[in-house]
């Protein structure tokens, strides 16, 4: 027969708290070749943007060299830079979408 021992210390309750992940910024990169019309597409068909907003964006893209396209979770924003950049490979355009983690 084992013989089992009581402790008298009782382990302190510990509180872990679990923030929200953190979330990405996608944009988009300007570059020399790919066409206007081309980008507004790619934000009405990746990020459901409107004609006029996605229009606001490409030129923002056009005039500061990158436009912000959404604000996701990890796992969302780098599925849409993948969708994105590989849409613009298929259409032969070098269009670059990336993510950076929001700060």
């Amino acid at each position: 027969m084992a013989i089992q021992h009581q402790s008298d210390q009782q382990l302190a309750e510990q509180q872990t708290r679990v923030g929200p992940p953190p979330l990405y910024t996608v944009l988009l990169m300007n570059d020399d070749y790919t066409p206007m019309e081309f980008v507004v597409v790619v934000l009405q068909q990746f990020f459901a943007m409107g004609h006029e907003q996605a229009t606001a964006v490409m030129l923002k893209v056009h005039t500061e060299g990158r436009g912000i396209c959404g604000v996701y979770p990890k796992d969302i924003a780098a599925t849409k830079v993948e969708e994105v950049n590989s849409f613009a490979r298929q259409h032969q355009h070098p269009l670059q979408c990336i993510m950076e983690v929001q700060e």
